[in-house]
């Protein structure tokens, strides 16, 4: 909230020089004792609040120019990682279209949709993102999600017998749990 400037030219003054009050005519009268502010005092006080008030105006403009370029600059580094990443997979998707227009046999495009598998998993590689282990590792909730259980007898209790879904690591942060099926050894609980 902004005051009247006679307002604040009057509380300038009268913290300047203890309990003295300037009037709106610009008069300067102590409420107490001797000690007055003269006419020059008051009108370099004025200066300087009126400076520092622009500084501070200005100030504040420059912070939030600062946090705009800022919000600005993420959005456009996002943008580019996004595109970078975008343009790895643009040969997926044309390999993906010719197979689609393809009038080869089904043993032919079985063929030829894994190696559109193995070129997916080598751009996935060389950004660093890799599949998280799971057939006869141990489960690890933090890993893993268990879609359920099953009997088996071979692998050890509490291990994953099966995947359903693979999931992903950017080098440690995980990216999208294993989906998967864990083992219940009914002879290892007994012991």
């Amino acid at each position: 909230m902004v005051e009247p400037a006679e307002s604040r030219d009057a509380e300038v003054a009268k913290g300047a020089a203890n309990e003295t009050v300037v009037d709106a005519d610009g008069t300067a009268t102590p409420t107490s004792g001797d000690a007055a502010v003269s006419r020059v005092e008051y009108d370099q006080l004025k200066t300087e609040r009126d400076q520092l008030l622009d500084r501070l105006a200005r100030l504040q403009a420059e912070f939030e120019n600062a946090r705009k370029r800022a919000e600005r600059e993420r959005a456009e580094f996002r943008d580019y990682a996004t595109g970078s990443v975008v343009e790895q997979f643009l040969p997926v998707v044309d390999n993906f279209e010719l197979a689609l227009k393809s009038d080869s046999s089904a043993a032919q495009l079985r063929h030829g949709v894994e190696l559109i598998v193995k070129q997916m998993e080598e751009i996935l590689r060389q950004m660093q993102v890799t599949p998280v282990a799971t057939v006869g590792e141990a489960f690890d909730p933090r890993l893993h999600e268990a879609l359920g259980s099953v009997d088996r007898d071979d692998l050890p209790d509490q291990h994953v017998a099966e995947e359903i879904r693979r999931g992903y690591r950017l080098r440690e942060r995980l990216l999208r749990p294993a989906l998967v099926r864990v083992a219940h050894n009914t002879k290892q609980v007994s012991e």
